[in-house]
């Protein structure tokens, strides 16, 4: 028995590496490690690490390499240049979404994150003119995120300067905020419903990242016939595309086409437009999945950079006291920070950057596909090929900051203290498929962040030289260790 699995071993690993030789000569990929039958390139990537892995392997086969999950090729893009060429130079190109097929699974390609082609194309553009009618990037959504701010002031002050987990309540208001422009109402931050959707999207946001996620991606026959955290991730999904759906009728039932509350009401009558249309985009199946996106995608990312935010700036009291300074500076201690205040705060607008910059939020991005057979730096590669961008090595490039492995706010400042832009910030990626709520996120980290510092000094409960700010998961998301802290009450 023994010997026959010796020999089915040593003929598939033929079979593969003549497969591969093909491959190659016929489609010219780029190079990379030799794939074992069957697992591909996985013992050559860290899954707990793939940061590291990618490093060493750009290292060894330069900015764009082949790596094989299981048996499919994904080809990886390293550093500046080659992010750059694909996302922006060549951004129709590269504007795919590739595989992810946990998100597929609950997503099932009808939302506008994980989408392709038309619907992708119409829902998206469909997303961005709605959120301008609704007032993003203009004073109206910053009036709202002004208000978030002062209810989470009032909610950190009734910890009453007392050791707490800032998890929930750094989660409530961006979530707040998104809940305004979708659903037209907020809630109370003690309200079970709300909690308890937090709770279901920050426990998927580990699943995400999780090293067992990296797994069933891998091989995803194991999402189908395994048990695992990806079925808890499944049912949470559902919960929260049940609540959609009940709001949804509740918008039905009170919709007045003529006075559109929210981003539902624009859909509904966007869907009510298009009735007659056989090949419209513009359901109910797609409603919840476009909206779950971005309830999900404009809660999890702010809340997780504020919540990592904070641990940089407990670790780092030196930043903590500048900001406060320059707070004290232009704004005050009474009035609200506004929009305004961030060009005459260079060294504030710096921090919220490295904040950015040094957590790596999405170290691969969310994974491109090519939408056609193309030739990319003399390889051709096939239409619907696995894109990997590395955003870790754009922003942690030496050449462009200098000590990357650091948290420096110096890193986005000049030599007069002025802010300096840099062309390497692709924290929202870049290209085709940047993030639709850039702009809102970006307001609501520095509305937030300046609120906070303006109105508590944060205490930690350990040495600060013994903060360890370490991610404890980089999979998918760069999740922050949990902490606690004091909001002491300026």
């Amino acid at each position: 028995m023994d010997l026959v699995l010796v020999l089915v071993l040593c003929l598939s690993s033929l079979l593969l590496l003549s497969l591969r030789k093909m491959t190659y000569g016929k489609r010219k990929l780029p190079p990379g490690p030799t794939p074992l039958p069957i697992i591909g390139n996985i013992l050559s990537i860290n899954i707990k690490d793939t940061r590291k892995s990618l490093r060493n392997l750009s290292e060894t086969y330069g900015p764009v390499f082949t790596l094989y999950y299981g048996m499919k090729p994904t080809v990886v893009l390293y550093g500046y240049e080659a992010v750059k060429e694909a996302l922006i130079d060549r951004g129709e190109e590269f504007s795919g979404r590739g595989n992810f097929p946990l998100a597929e699974k609950s997503d099932k390609r009808k939302g506008v994150i994980f989408s392709n082609g038309k619907t992708w194309k119409d829902l998206r553009r469909f997303s961005i003119m709605t959120l301008r009618s609704l007032g993003m990037g203009k004073r109206s959504i910053e009036d709202r995120v002004q208000e978030e701010a002062r209810c989470l002031v009032e909610e950190l002050k009734k910890t009453k300067a007392s050791s707490c987990d800032p998890t929930f309540i750094l989660y409530s208001a961006p979530c707040n905020v998104i809940c305004s422009i979708i659903f037209h109402n907020r809630f109370d931050y003690t309200d079970q419903e709300f909690l308890n959707l937090m709770e279901k999207m920050n426990k998927n946001s580990k699943i995400l990242s999780s090293a067992w996620t990296q797994i069933c991606h891998t091989f995803p026959i194991l999402i189908a016939c395994f048990p695992g955290s990806h079925n808890e991730f499944l049912k949470n999904t559902d919960c929260m595309k049940s609540y959609i759906l009940k709001k949804i009728k509740e918008h039905q039932a009170s919709l007045d086409i003529n006075n559109p509350r929210d981003f539902i009401d624009y859909f509904l009558i966007k869907m009510e437009q298009e009735k007659h249309n056989q090949h419209t985009e513009f359901t109910i199946e797609k409603l919840i999945m476009t909206v779950l996106d971005m309830f999900i995608a404009g809660t999890e990312t702010t809340s997780t950079t504020l919540r990592y935010g904070l641990l940089l700036l407990l670790k780092h009291t030196e930043v903590t006291a500048k900001v406060q300074e320059e707070i004290d500076r232009v704004i005050g201690r009474h009035r609200s920070p506004c929009m305004q205040d961030k060009s005459s705060m260079p060294y504030t607008d710096a921090v919220v950057h490295e904040i950015q910059r040094y957590i790596d939020l999405f170290p691969r991005n969310v994974p491109h596909a090519v939408t056609q057979d193309i030739k990319f730096r003399n390889y051709l590669i096939p239409k619907g090929t696995n894109i990997i961008t590395s955003l870790s090595s754009v922003l942690r490039d030496k050449r462009e900051f200098p000590n990357p492995e650091s948290f420096d706010p110096g890193h986005f400042l000049d030599e007069s203290g002025n802010f300096r832009k840099s062309d390497y910030f692709m924290t929202f990626s870049a290209g085709k498929r940047i993030c639709v709520g850039e702009g809102l996120a970006r307001m609501e980290l520095f509305l937030f962040l300046t609120t906070i510092l303006q109105k508590f000094t944060l205490e930690s409960l350990v040495d600060p030289k013994d903060i360890d700010t370490t991610p404890v998961e980089t999979g998918f998301q760069s999740v922050p260790p949990p902490y606690q802290l004091c909001f002491i009450p300026a």
